[in-house]
């Protein structure tokens, strides 16, 4: 089951640009609460908390009981503002989360093994397509990363959504079979490739056909 994390917060009384300024200037962070079928409700947050939180990673993907001033809400982050200077957190949605729900929420992708993949230590390029994908998962179970083994990747492979086995009770949330990496080869040994196909289709067409007769 996946570790729900506690934050504590603050009833924001007060909405608006004036007013969240003034929350920001005392050292808060302004907040909503969604969803669930209730009323949106107003909060703030504890500056360094939420900063601390937001970058210690899977901030996005992560549950959280929101304490506000007694009453927990069981949430999700949905989004999240920064400063665009400062990268100082602005303001923060969360989403309310009922017990059973599955939700839809971009996972990170990991991609290990690949420096013994045969195809790198050939001097391929390891080119990845998608760091993270869009899944289907329960709210209680939601998966820390996508795994994917490239030990024994060649050059020239690629993988491909259908080819990664998901968590039970986890599905692929977009649609189609997009490519998450691929293995390029290095542009010499594709020019060579190249060159050799040239010669062989060369060789081929000054070869007469078997069975023809001279002149």
């Amino acid at each position: 089951m996946t570790a729900i994390k506690e934050l504590k917060a603050t009833a924001r009384a007060k909405v608006g640009k004036g007013a969240a300024r003034a929350e920001r200037r005392a050292g808060r962070v302004p907040a909503v609460i969604y969803g669930d079928g209730k009323a949106p409700l107003g909060i703030t947050l504890d500056y360094t908390e939420i900063s601390r939180t937001i970058y210690a990673g899977h901030f996005l993907s992560t549950l959280f009981n929101v304490d506000v001033e007694g009453e927990k809400h069981r949430v999700i982050p949905r989004d999240y503002q920064l400063d665009p200077i400062k990268d100082l957190p602005l303001h923060v949605d969360f989403l309310r989360v009922a017990v059973g729900a599955s939700l839809v929420v971009d996972i990170p992708v990991h991609f290990v093994n690949a420096e013994t993949a045969p195809g790198i230590k050939r001097g391929g390029t390891l080119n990845i397509v998608a760091h993270s994908v869009s899944l289907n998962v329960p709210a209680d179970n939601i998966p820390e990363a996508i795994d994917i083994d490239l030990g024994s990747a060649q050059l020239g492979d690629s993988v491909h959504l259908s080819q990664v086995t998901l968590p039970a009770g986890v599905t692929w949330a977009g649609h189609g079979d997009d490519t998450l990496v691929t293995i390029a080869a290095p542009s010499g040994l594709r020019e060579a490739e190249a060159d050799e196909a040239a010669a062989a289709a060369a060789a081929a067409a000054a070869t007469p056909a078997a069975g023809a007769k001279k002149s």
